[in-house]
């Protein structure tokens, strides 16, 4: 029995990558291939430095040649090798060449997988840092249907052989996780940064699919990756499923609107309409080249303490049913979030907001942690031609209406305020409801926890009808 010292505090031991490797090397029944493009073999070489690689590999290969590469798996419609779809592919074919080729009579107990990583690291010009797909198709269970995690990955590091070891690690960490802690999702998650951290190697995507993960909602997996700080924001589509964000915003002009969404209002969906409208009018902006991102920051899902989960997924729903994509985000500032999108597009964006957040823009409170104050924030978050798209507010005391005009901020912002309204940054939505300002949603969510009906009238039919038959918001 080993010593506990005096004052120890508990701590969970990681398994070193070597004793990863050789716990599936020595198990008899795990047994599948290894395919990896781009980056070299940098997982399977941990598992033949291991020992006892033969129970393990069934076969490894690096089609790194394009050519090649297509033969074995196919052209993709996209043309491209980087990326999910070619992932899939890989690792559904190699699936079906283990099952035709190693007997099921001969062995019996076998539990078949298939890893197989897709990436480009950083360029020699250290323009691109690079990034890459990564998953494992895999069973629990002889004969059982396949389950799947897939997961996409940023590199961090300036050089192409750090970022090499980091993918191998993950992906010893990502073949032990499915066998050893597909039960736990959120266990396996957090493995996948055994002797990794976030400044090397981030995780912006990730999907559980197949039997094992029947329960698993992808949802909260993504905020899971957000809670963790292994991202700062995720995004899933009106299905559910997670998406990866480079490929959903690249070259795309962006409108953003930021919220609580518990629920979405009639208010909040003006607001989404009139500045879409607003927006799709300006100058080089296409309907077609257009997405909209409806985004959720952790603190607005922390408002009453711990998040809520059931309360995150009501709120999900309501927008999903809508058919919107939502982002689930880190970002307390507004020009961190164009910070971000400024990583994928070059596009125009647009921001949606109310009076009184507008009003909180321009408190230099927000900004004291940066070296130039508010005026490097602004610098960033009027990136380019970004605009604001105002909704008005109802003074609830004297019923004035606030727009652009009116609104009041600090003297010392005034002069500043004043310059972006006047070079045409602050646009007022003023085609709007007068009857839509008097619906909040703090009042709306109270309404429907004490069971009035007031509240049916301030949403959208199809929003109103979603929560009175699966009851959502009852709890918290």
């Amino acid at each position: 029995m080993s010593i506990i010292a005096e004052g120890e505090k508990k701590f969970e031991e990681i398994t070193s990558v070597q004793n990863k490797a050789m716990r599936l090397n020595l198990n008899e029944n795990i047994y599948g291939t290894f395919a990896e493009i781009g980056a070299g073999q940098e997982t399977v070489r941990h598992f033949f430095r291991a020992g006892n690689a033969s129970g393990t590999v069934a076969k490894t290969l690096s089609a790194y040649d394009k050519d090649f590469s297509d033969a074995i798996y196919g052209i993709e419609d996209d043309g491209r090798y980087v990326t999910e779809d070619r992932l899939t592919s890989m690792m559904r074919y190699e699936t079906g060449l283990i099952e035709e080729r190693i007997s099921r009579l001969k062995h019996p107990n076998k539990l078949f997988f298939s890893y197989a990583n897709t990436v480009a690291t950083i360029d020699w010009a250290k323009k691109y840092k690079g990034h890459g797909w990564l998953g494992i198709r895999f069973q629990t269970k002889p004969g059982e249907d396949y389950s799947e995690i897939v997961l996409h990955v940023q590199f961090h590091e300036n050089n192409a052989s750090h970022q090499q070891i980091s993918l191998g690690v993950m992906g010893v960490n990502l073949i032990h996780g499915a066998f050893y802690h597909y039960d736990n999702p959120k266990k396996l998650l957090n493995h996948l940064f055994d002797h990794l951290n976030t400044d090397k190697i981030e995780i912006d995507a990730i999907n559980f699919t197949g039997p094992v993960f029947k329960g698993v909602d992808n949802r909260l997996m993504s905020l899971e990756l957000v809670k963790k700080g292994i991202t700062e924001a995720i995004m899933f589509a009106p299905d559910g499923n997670n998406i990866l964000p480079a490929s959903l915003l690249y070259k795309k002009n962006i409108l953003t609107l930021r919220g609580s969404f518990r629920p979405v209002t009639k208010v909040n969906m003006a607001m989404y309409e009139k500045s879409l409208e607003l927006f799709i009018n300006e100058r080089k902006v296409e309907k077609d080249n257009t997405v909209v991102i409806f985004e959720i920051t952790l603190s607005n899902l922390k408002g009453e303490g711990e998040i809520d989960e059931q309360d995150f997924l009501d709120r999900a729903d309501l927008l999903g049913s809508l058919g919107q994509t939502v982002m689930i985000s880190n970002f307390q500032e507004y020009y961190k979030v164009v910070e971000y999108f400024g990583q994928h597009t070059k596009e125009r964006m647009g921001l949606t907001m109310g009076v009184s957040t507008l009003q909180d823009i321009f408190d230099e409170r927000y900004y004291r942690h940066l070296s130039g104050g508010i005026l490097e924030a602004f610098g960033k978050l009027f990136f380019k031609s970004l605009k604001i798209y105002l909704y008005p507010l109802k003074d609830q005391e004297t019923g004035e209406i606030i727009t652009s005009e009116n609104l009041k901020v600090h003297p010392r912002m005034q002069e500043l305020y004043q310059y972006f309204k006047d070079n045409g940054r602050v646009v007022d939505i003023k085609d709007y409801d007068p009857k839509t300002l008097d619906i909040h949603s703090r009042q709306v969510h109270q309404m429907i926890r004490e069971g009035k009906t007031e509240w049916e009238e301030m949403l959208p039919e199809s929003t109103t009808k979603m929560i009175k038959e699966k009851e959502l918001f009852r709890g918290k």
